[in-house]
């Protein structure tokens, strides 16, 4: 449905008025686009009514208790929705993969197909799959919700299995964390390439290698990547096959409820990339045409196809569709403990151009014949169902459009998201490495970019994520010191370019995570450095696993300078969590403001104040300042986080243990009532620090 002037539900029918719907007062600029807003809220409405028929989303997205293979208490039952099939056989180890009338699928209503088996009928472990006829043609499926999908190791074809094995025991079953009274720190990861080796890297492994650094270095949130089984390994995850099975490459679904278990008891929350933006074009183990035809679960015609990710595109107008990847959203909360979900390609969903060549540089950009109603809806609809399901989940959109709404409460006329990525950022820093003399950074333009959002909406902000890291790209630390990495990086060695990247690579990131408003994130092996790109195996490489790993000797090994790196991370993750709580107030939730105190463009000096926290920052690369002045509230201050402190790479040019007082100010500077004073300090060139307040 697009939402445009003509279909807009009339005043007299809607269900709230523009007093209700916040979003409008949080804005005024809104105002001009109130009936859009309103008809994107309505038929929201309106469609989740049509849907449920008044049933609670949460007990209605129940699709995975009902399709796919069950056992139950006298044998087997599958289902399947194919609405175009004219019979459905199960075939595979027990059927010698031939067709055999014993395991002949019966014909429900609706297009529903149903297959009773006694229990001796199939065995756990066994590989099974689909016979698909149609008129006209047959061909092998994996089943549309299948849970545990493996793949040949000689032929690589994929199969379904059976897998019914004692149940998991949990110990913690949901991460006791309350994202309202403290903010999210994310660790963004990806289970295959987290190992040293050149190989796929396990479930168990992580969780006994890699789990215990994410706990120590003090983030509160894992964000995994490519759960969702997905044929082509090089894909990241993001060309989805089966929608309900973990992928197999890095275990069974056991060892991924231990290791989410486990985070959950080192009080980590766990989210996972969730892919309903598109899905893979494989017939034979994806959803192309499943009964045969191209538009059981996709659009038909030139809406089909993506026209970048060579990808098929959901049709969210389909109910079967929405009964389908809502219902998806559920199982991962309920049968994995997942505690949310990154939901990726957003901005591809909400608009009919997919956001291609689009520049939204007006509000006239969100609201008009380009958007995707029924996208956003079922986007609504999943951030509903999510939170009916677990009201503590966390919920973040990948979205480079800005969208109004997009993580702003559904009740008040958003979309629902608990937070938005500020992708912008990451490109900001691109630029400005590329681009900008290191003696010509604007000070002023650095902090506009880091604390220009939407003030009524959450975000995770980020120097660079996954995607800086890919091989074609360059990661912040490469771009610093490049090549000097490879012959520099001891600590006995002298050289300018890493002494140069060292410093700017702890200062963007303090700046970063200091400026948020909801969030932070950072990619599996950023925080120390890691010296490499990721690439997977491809044709182009040979098929090699050289770079699709992580090199964690090197943060070990205390002869080098990526341990240095790595300790300033756990000093400065911890301390904003600690220092910064999240405050729920008249202006909803936020963090504390942020106060300008100084940005001085010919000095290169900026300096800011959080709740008790003081942020001072000297970007000068050629000056250090003595006796620097900064006008704060008076009182005592102390330095609690010293980016040139020798523990993390620096030069140790302060004394960290001394207790700053402040000194008066000339009364010609201030205003009546004014309390401020004098704040001397000594600014090293290039470095940060962090002050606070002696009450």
């Amino acid at each position: 449905m697009k939402i445009t002037k003509k279909n807009i539900p009339s005043p007299s029918k809607q269900s709230h008025t523009m007093k209700e719907l916040q979003l409008l007062k949080s804005d005024p600029y809104l105002l001009p686009y109130e009936s859009a807003i309103k008809g994107r809220y309505d038929y929201f409405v309106q469609r989740e009514k049509e849907l449920t028929g008044g049933v609670a989303l949460k007990d209605w997205a129940n699709g995975f208790l009902y399709y796919g293979l069950h056992h139950q208490a006298k044998g087997w039952v599958l289902r399947e929705w194919a609405p175009n099939a004219t019979a459905i056989y199960l075939i595979g180890d027990a059927t010698k993969w031939q067709k055999d009338e014993k395991y002949r699928f019966q014909p429900l209503e609706n297009g529903v197909w149903e297959l009773q088996l006694k229990e001796k009928q199939l065995e756990h472990g066994q590989l099974y799959k689909l016979w698909m006829e149609w008129q006209g043609g047959a061909a092998e499926r994996i089943p549309s919700y299948a849970t545990r999908v493996v793949q040949d190791d000689n032929t690589k074809i994929f199969s379904a299995q059976v897998w019914n094995p004692e149940p998991y025991k949990w110990k913690h079953k949901t991460a006791k964390l309350n994202f309202k009274k403290q903010s999210v720190f994310i660790y963004e990861c990806h289970i295959g390439m987290s190992g040293e080796d050149e190989r796929v890297t396990t479930y168990n492994e992580f969780r006994e290698n890699v789990l215990p650094r994410v706990a120590s270095l003090g983030y509160n949130c894992l964000q995994i990547m490519a759960i969702q089984e997905h044929p082509y390994y090089g894909s990241f995850g993001y060309h989805v096959s089966n929608f309900f099975a973990a992928s197999s490459r890095f275990g069974t679904p056991e060892e991924l409820k231990h290791l989410i278990d486990e985070a959950h008891g080192l009080g980590i929350a766990v989210i996972m990339d969730i892919v309903h933006s598109h899905a893979v074009k494989n017939e034979l183990d994806g959803l192309a045409l499943f009964d045969g035809t191209p538009y059981q679960y996709f659009h038909t015609g030139g809406k089909r196809e993506h026209p970048s990710w060579d990808s098929l595109c959901f049709n969210y107008q389909k109910p079967e569709v929405v009964h389908f990847l809502l219902s998806n959203c559920k199982f991962w909360l309920t049968e994995y403990g997942f505690d949310g979900f990154r939901f990726d390609g957003v901005t591809s969903m909400m608009y009919l151009s997919h956001g291609l060549n689009e520049n939204f540089v007006n509000y006239d950009c969100y609201f008009n014949a380009n958007e995707d109603g029924d996208a956003i809806c079922y986007l609504t609809l999943a951030n509903k169902l999510i939170h009916q399901v677990n009201p503590n989940a966390i919920t973040i959109a990948e979205d480079m459009s800005g969208m109004p709404g997009l993580a702003y409460p559904i009740n008040g006329g958003g979309m629902g998201f608990n937070y938005r990525l500020a992708m912008g950022i990451p490109d900001f820093w691109i630029k400005y490495l590329k681009e900008v003399r290191d003696e010509d950074w604007n000070v002023e333009h650095v902090y506009y970019e880091l604390t220009n959002r939407r003030q009524d909406e959450l975000t995770i902000s980020y120097a660079e994520s996954h995607d800086q890291a890919l091989v074609g790209d360059k990661t912040i630390i490469f771009r610093l010191i490049d090549a000097d990495m490879y012959w520099f990086m001891a600590k006995d060695r002298s050289n300018f370019m890493v002494d140069r990247g060292i410093a700017m690579h702890k200062m963007i990131r303090l700046i970063t995570a200091s400026t948020i408003n909801g969030g932070y994130l950072n990619f599996m092996g950023n925080e120390f450095g890691h010296p490499e790109w990721i690439d997977f195996p491809r044709e182009g490489n040979g098929w090699s696993y050289k770079y699709a790993k992580r090199q964690w000797h090197l943060v070990d090994d205390g002869l080098l300078r990526y341990g240095q790196l790595n300790e300033f991370d756990k000093a400065m993750v911890h301390l904003l969590r600690s220092e910064l709580p999240m405050i729920d107030d008249e202006n909803g939730l936020h963090l504390p403001y942020i106060y300008k105190l100084c940005a001085n463009h010919g000095d290169q000096v900026l300096a800011y104040r959080r709740g008790d926290l003081l942020f001072v920052f000297n970007w000068n690369g050629n000056q250090s300042f003595v006796d620097y002045g900064i006008m704060v509230d008076k009182g005592k201050y102390q330095i609690i986080l010293d980016s040139d402190a020798p523990e993390f790479g620096g030069f140790g040019r302060n004394d960290d243990s001394i207790i700053h007082q402040t000194i008066p100010v000339q009364s010609e500077l201030l205003n009546k009532g004014d309390n401020r004073e004098w704040l001397r300090l000594y600014l090293p060139a290039r470095s940060a620090m962090v002050l606070k307040k002696i009450k």
